[in-house]
């Protein structure tokens, strides 16, 4: 889902699917997915409550092919109701789309709709998948991530400072929902994008204005990174 203008900014590497996947300098230091009896478990609790859904992988998004024209249509209404969505958002998902082929190898979903909650899909799961609710938007849907209970984005950070040689004490975390809690509370310097999960607030040392309003760059500049 990421946009290669966004690549091309000049990163070092990225910590990606919910923190189980870590790539610096062009070299792969963590790719952990769902288990094949994990994965067929999730898929099959959320296919009976006819969810709406799809799967990440490092290189594309897997959906099932009778749910594809639902999803597309709450993605496009999505980014069309928010005013501080770019023209792109909703292209950079949908352009990665792909049909289920087979049951591909995953390390996260992200579910879009659901008639119960996320939280009960992954009880019905097992403990050894984790959820967070709503981080996607809450437009009336139960939506929310599913992923391996135990892994972070904090987690792939520590990775990734470990490769490079870098002390917890310099890093800084962005975030700005719920499924960052872990990375803000774990990086010496962290920062809350304007109207983040409350939790995030409580953890910050800083606070960001959005995206659209050039924030981040902003911090960016302030911190010093830049």
């Amino acid at each position: 889902m990421l946009p290669a203008h966004i690549l091309e900014a000049g990163f070092d590497g990225l910590v990606a699917n919910a923190g189980a996947y870590v790539e610096v300098g062009g070299q792969l230091l963590m790719d952990r997915r769902f288990p094949d009896e994990m994965a067929a478990r999730t898929l099959a609790a959320l296919d009976a409550h006819d969810a709406v859904y799809f799967m990440e992988t490092p290189g594309s998004l897997h959906v099932r092919r009778e749910a594809e024209a639902r999803l597309r249509e709450i993605i496009e209404a999505h980014f069309s109701q928010r005013p501080d969505a770019p023209a792109s958002g909703s292209s950079a998902i949908l352009g990665s789309l792909t049909p289920i082929p087979a049951l591909p190898s995953f390390a996260k979903i992200s579910v879009f709709e659901e008639p119960v909650s996320v939280g009960s899909i992954a009880a019905e799961i097992g403990r050894d998948v984790a959820v967070v609710e709503n981080s996607i938007a809450d437009e009336g849907r139960h939506t929310g991530e599913l992923f391996r209970r135990g892994v972070s984005k904090a987690d792939g950070v520590a990775v990734a400072i470990e490769h490079l040689g870098i002390g917890g004490a310099d890093t800084i975390a962005f975030g700005d929902g719920e499924n960052d809690l872990e990375l803000v509370a774990y990086a010496e310097g962290g920062v809350a994008i304007e109207g983040s999960h409350p939790g995030l607030v409580a953890l910050d040392d800083r606070t960001a204005l959005p995206p659209s309003r050039d924030g981040i760059a902003t911090a960016f500049a302030e911190l010093g990174l830049i």
